[in-house]
């Protein structure tokens, strides 16, 4: 389970991600401690833009130690070698180096999706290499535009959620806690909370943030955004903008703010900041069915679920540009005029992306455009039950989209700052 080659079917446990969200209620006490190391070039901070977190420190996020990603620590995990191998539809393939940005204008803070195989109600904090994998896989890329902040934190790990969703929980498999005690999704979000206010604190210095997460992940940001951010000026005024994938951000039918936000609007143009980009991937043969999990507010909600599509950011349809492990067989038969060795591929115009409305689900629909004469595969993996969709692929679909976005984004808000 913790091992790199296995990297794909260790992606498959964020199909349990869900149950978070309902998980996380109310923000936990946070430790104080000393002060840590500021971030690197600092932006000059106007009254306001006002730090709400003056004084704050925590011990467990003070330092390296608790951070996957953080500037300037040792073995980060978005310092693996991202560099991918586009694999053209005739076939041909070129390698695209990858080049993290020296000195990015605008900070990323990273919250990944449900995959620690710890047992028990929470984590620990002891990252693996199923957590490595996963901020790799989805943050690192962000690096070509953004320094990466990326905590580690005490999640609801498959064990417990597994336990949830089957109806027998026990001692190694649960989400549910004594009386007076903190919950388990208490706990996760507490982490979340108390690295966000040290990275605002300490690291910040008035810099444009986006964002991003995935399911669990994306459950707890969505959580800090209406507690933290959202009702704050000062803070909305630091959003870039938040990449919001896998759960559920809910607007009025017809609008594009309101519902999950007050204030935060959905993203609908490349120089839109302050704003949110949410969606859900389903196959175009294989649309949400009617017990779907994604597509729809939970439990009843009023409302629509947000979809934003990052390759026609504007409306319609756009090319998915997708990047996978290169970990199976991508042209068939071997048909690649030199051997693929780059850890990650491309696959520019394999598949098109459009958000759908359809039986009162809303969706990012992924057509894949299959060519029998082309060496290239027409096909990619992800599919689990009808009701999950291609949820464990909802990064990879678009991956260089989600990054050509971020960048464009960046240009703006440093623009307009």
């Amino acid at each position: 389970m913790r091992t790199r080659g296995n990297a794909f079917i260790v992606t498959l446990v964020v199909l349990v991600a869900m149950v978070a969200m309902a998980c996380s209620s109310s923000p936990s006490s946070d430790n104080a401690s000393t002060d840590s190391a500021g971030g690197d070039s600092a932006t000059t901070v106007s009254p306001a833009d006002a730090d709400p977190y003056v004084g704050f420190t925590s011990d467990q996020y003070t330092g390296d130690t608790n951070w996957l990603c953080r500037p300037g620590k040792a073995a980060s995990a978005c310092d693996n070698n991202l560099d991918a191998t586009a694999i053209n539809g005739d076939g041909t393939t070129t390698v695209k180096p990858f080049t993290k940005a020296a000195d990015p204008p605008i900070d990323c803070f990273y919250v990944y999706p449900t995959i620690s195989g710890d047992k028990g109600a929470n984590s620990d904090l002891n990252a693996g290499d199923e957590e490595k994998a996963t901020v790799e896989g989805q943050a690192a890329r962000f690096a070509e535009h953004c320094r990466v902040f990326a905590p580690v934190y005490r999640q609801i790990p498959l064990a417990a959620l597994s336990g949830a969703l089957s109806g027998k929980p026990s001692s190694q498999s649960t989400t549910t806690t004594a009386a007076g005690a903190q919950s388990p999704g208490d706990i996760a979000y507490g982490d979340v909370l108390a690295a966000w206010k040290q990275y605002i604190a300490h690291d910040n210095h008035g810099r444009g943030v986006v964002l991003i997460g995935h399911s669990q992940g994306t459950g707890h940001l969505i959580h800090l955004m209406k507690e933290e951010i959202d009702p704050n000026p000062a803070l909305r005024s630091r959003l870039v903008s938040a990449i919001l994938l896998g759960a559920t951000v809910a607007v009025p039918a017809g609008a594009d703010v309101g519902g999950t936000f007050a204030n935060i609007p959905l993203c609908r143009a490349e120089d839109q900041t302050g704003c949110a980009v949410t969606y859900q991937t389903f196959r175009a043969t294989a649309p949400p069915p009617v017990d779907s999990f994604f597509g729809k507010p939970r439990n009843g909600g009023d409302g629509v679920a947000g979809c934003t599509n990052p390759a026609a950011i504007s409306g319609g349809s756009g090319s998915g540009d997708a990047y996978f492990r290169n970990d199976r067989a991508w042209l068939r038969n071997d048909k690649a005029s030199t051997p693929i060795t780059t850890r990650w591929v491309e696959l520019p115009g394999l598949m098109t992306l459009q958000c759908q409305e359809k039986d009162g689900f809303n969706y990012l629909e992924v057509t894949l455009n299959t060519d029998s004469a082309s060496p290239r595969v027409d096909t990619i993996p992800g599919d689990l039950t009808p009701q999950w969709g291609l949820h464990v692929v909802d990064f990879n679909v678009a991956l260089g989209n989600l990054v050509d976005l971020v960048g464009a984004q960046a240009a703006a808000y440093q623009s307009s700052h």
